[in-house]
């Protein structure tokens, strides 16, 4: 079937509306606009006049009163936690209405997202509408995580039906990387790659293709997991807490765990999601495996939903020392306090890296121990549930792990996790227990495979139709596992690698402990140096990680420290700040790509390269204060360049032109420890320079550095050579301590907060030589160095790194 449509490609999906303000609603039209689009949010108008209306005056015909719930909707945008966009004055490109007075709007846009309530007849009459006011090729997808394709078509016109789809996205839009899209019967496959290029290129989503199957793929599978995990705890005679302790992070799951997650998404709201497929399964089996728990049945009767009613299986008790958590007693059904967990084989898990060596501890540490079958069994009827889904739900294994990793953040999906067990003797061990294998797994290990997944070509290929099919790779993105998997790694260390990404480009990625900096990744960042220097264009910081970067090695500054081994901490600050050197003098350009926590030494990293590319979810801050000491890796440096620099460029190159205005906007950033909620909010913390951008689709992130390192270099690249920095000397730091002074007597920050501020100003400004003498890096470099010396000697800031290293959160002491 060919269409025609005036939407040729992602780019051209620059208008959209959506329709229903609400959680899901807001939180689309809050990331359509952060992908650039102008928005208009539409919902009902209220039946009913609020308090406040009456107050005013206001009656139910003022079109104040008529827009309310997309308006309200819009303003609560700019104070969102999390936020839902990526900067608050974008809520400017959000145009809030209503359907009775703005449905024309409709017909004057690209796209249309419905995102009202889940109920049939309600979405059709919204349909209806649509299709009233919109014009041919006008996309019209539904939010829905459930409800039938085909049946909130049906009734509408064979030209509306083609340009139809479900996108469904999770919650929250701007963080969950999935969007589902399910086809019906008529859609046309123009508008179904259409909407998966503007989902992944605008929108920075991942995309599967789901069949039009109660629930589609995640919350199909995620729910079935989550009804085995309650059956077999009750089976098994463990507390929630043991049941948690065993699903989240020691199966390569997040911390919610499952029920701690059953908490979040509301138990009512997975009795619906269980009653949607048994209702419409035709297969018994299936119908027995999602009846209804009794357990969960008897907490909703009693009004326990989870966390919107303040109690599920756990429950916040407030009291005199503050809020504790309760959790729920199956044998009473009472609550009591929340008991912590340990056992050898959950120990044995902590104890190693990766989701796929953590579930292997798991398993087979102590085989027989009672949390060990209990692991067995959860995994093993998940998996085998996953399989009999394949051709059902989604076409491909690829899919089904796909939607799991970026639907339910598992860590693997359910063949990757199958792959990590070992296929063929968990197989072996299924069918001893009793199981049954589905016929195409059995097929599969017969024809000689030992794996779901392998690697060929520096692709990854996966389990389709007798044999190995290779995974799509966008030509916008690179996969440095993949590279690592293929022998492409130049040379390693044990915390960072040098990666041929090709083109005679390398890539440094971090891999140690949450790719904190410590000697190895510094050695490493060295030998790359001269690796680079003589046989590469350039170099790509980037890592496939959790994070980018959390900061320096605290752990091995502390214990220095603590032992008073000023040399050995003077040590690691000079090779430190020579290595950060030795990224900024390379004579081959560098670009940095971070994503999601890039803070302290992870900042400094970035700061030396010619460019810095960042993810949307870039939480970027030089964050040292938190712990009682600053920034001594060259931030403090780097900060003092850009504020000469902004200086020069408002004054037109003229060097008199006045530092002290950008300097006391960075002064503030650093020393309140100030980090960004956005890759485009570091332009706003002062730490974005010119050159330095964001692109939206976080997997594009190391493409697009080799990319512009390439640029670079067909440039004629040449190294910045060392200049001379103008610094706002003795007048400048006077300024910013008579703020800290302020602040000190007004209350808001302690004596230590005013000491750690003073050394940060010293520094920044230069110390006490003249204003606006020019000085060089080494000279600032020192200033950092003596500063962070002589807090590291105080003992309220060792209590902050002990306390930070303890609890993961800062100390106000």
């Amino acid at each position: 079937m060919t269409i025609k449509s005036s939407h040729k490609n992602a780019g051209s999906i620059r208008r959209a509306a959506v329709i229903g303000s609400g959680v899901m609603g807001a939180g689309i039209a809050a990331h359509l606009a952060n992908a650039g689009m102008r928005v208009v949010l539409l919902d009902v108008v209220p039946q009913a006049l609020t308090a406040e209306e009456e107050k005013q005056g206001l009656t139910l015909a003022d079109a104040k009163v008529r827009s309310r719930l997309a308006s309200a909707a819009v303003a609560r945008m700019g104070k969102a936690q999390p936020a839902q966009l990526y900067d608050p004055s974008w809520a400017s490109r959000i145009t809030p209405g209503n359907l009775s007075d703005h449905l024309s709007a409709l017909g004057d846009v690209d796209w249309i997202v419905e995102a009202v309530v889940e109920r049939l007849d309600i979405k059709r009459d919204v349909f209806a509408l649509i299709e009233s006011v919109r014009q041919p090729g006008t996309i019209v997808s539904t939010n829905t995580s459930g409800l039938s394709a085909a049946s909130m078509a049906e009734g509408r016109s064979a030209e509306f039906r083609q340009h139809f789809a479900v996108t469904h996205f999770f919650n929250p839009p701007r963080y969950m990387k999935l969007v589902e899209i399910v086809p019906a019967a008529d859609t046309a496959p123009e508008i179904v790659q259409l909407l998966s290029e503007v989902c992944e290129r605008r929108l920075g989503k991942g995309v599967v293709i789901a069949k039009d199957t109660p629930n589609f793929i995640a919350n199909r599978i995620g729910t079935f997991g989550m009804l085995v995990t309650l059956e077999e705890t009750l089976r098994f005679g463990l507390t929630i807490e043991e049941a948690d302790a065993l699903t989240g992070p020691a199966m390569g799951r997040p911390k919610t765990a499952t029920f701690r997650m059953l908490d979040l998404v509301g138990l009512d709201t997975l009795l619906h999601v269980v009653d949607n497929v048994r209702e419409r399964s035709t297969d018994a089996v299936e119908q027995a495996a999602f009846a209804r728990p009794a357990l969960l049945e008897r907490l909703v009767a009693a009004g326990r939903l989870g966390e919107k009613a303040g109690a599920g299986f756990y429950k916040k008790v407030k009291g005199k020392g503050g809020s504790v958590i309760e959790s729920l007693q199956l044998e009473t059904l009472e609550y009591g306090p929340k008991r912590s967990v340990s056992s050898p084989v959950i120990d044995a898990s902590k104890a190693v890296k990766g989701a796929a060596e953590k579930v292997k501890a798991l398993l087979h540490t102590e085989p027989k121990d009672r949390y060990a079958q209990f692991a067995w069994s959860t995994i093993k009827k998940t998996l085998l549930y996953s399989a009999a889904q394949v051709g059902v739900i989604a076409d491909s294994i690829k899919d089904i792990d796909r939607a799991m990793r970026w639907g339910f953040n598992w860590e693997l999906g359910p063949f990757e996790l199958w792959d990590a067990i070992g296929l063929p003797g968990s197989v072996q061990q299924m069918q001893k227990e009793g199981e049954e294998v589905p016929a195409w797994v059995t097929a599969w290990i017969a024809g000689g495979h030992q794996s779901f997944y392998r690697v060929e070509s520096n692709k990854r290929a996966y389990a389709a139709s007798g044999a190995y099919k290779l995974e799509e790779q966008e030509p916008d993105t690179i996969s440095l596992a993949a590279l690592k998997a293929s022998g492409k790694t130049v040379l390693s260390t044990a915390g960072a690698s040098l990666i041929d990404i090709g083109d005679d480009v390398v890539c440094l990625e971090f891999h140690s402990q949450n790719n904190a900096i410590g000697g190895d990744i510094l050695s490493a960042i060295r030998q790359s140096a001269k690796e680079v220097e003589q046989n590469w264009r350039g170099l790509v910081l980037a890592n496939e990680g959790r994070n980018f970067c959390v900061g320096a090695n605290l752990m091995l500054l502390l214990m220095e420290a603590q032992s008073g081994e000023w040399d050995e901490v003077e040590d690691i600050i000079r090779f430190f700040q020579s290595s950060m050197l030795e990224l900024k003098r390379l004579d081959r350009p560098v670009v940095a790509a971070p994503h999601r926590m890039t803070l302290g030494g992870g900042v400094e990293a970035c700061l030396p390269a010619d460019q810095i590319i960042y993810s949307p979810e870039t939480y970027f801050g030089l964050v040292e204060t938190g712990v009682g000491l600053i920034p001594a890796g060259g931030g403090c440096k780097e900060a003092a360049a850009m504020a000469a620099e902004r200086a020069l460029v408002s004054g037109n190159g003229k060097h008199g032109a006045d530092i002290q205005p950008y300097l006391n906007a960075l002064f503030e950033t650093i020393a309140l420890a100030k980090t960004s909620t956005s890759g485009y909010e570091v332009g706003r913390l002062g730490l974005m320079r010119p050159q330095d951008r964001v692109i939206m689709r976080q997997e594009a992130r190391i493409a697009e550095a080799k990319r512009a390192v390439l640029e670079l270099d067909r440039a004629g690249y040449s190294a910045p050579a060392e200049g001379r920095i103008r610094v706002a000397g003795r007048e400048g730091k006077a300024v910013l301590k008579v703020a800290v002074q302020a602040m000190r007597l007004s209350g808001h920050i302690s004596g230590h907060d005013a000491l750690i501020a003073g050394k940060l100003a010293h520094v920044l400004a230069g110390g006490d030589i003249r204003p606006g003498a020019e000085v060089s890096e080494q000279y600032l470099l020192d200033l950092e160095c003596e500063a962070f010396l002589s807090l590291c000697g105080e003992r309220k800031t060792q209590e902050r790194m002990s306390h930070m290293l303890a609890t993961g959160k800062p100390l106000r002491n």
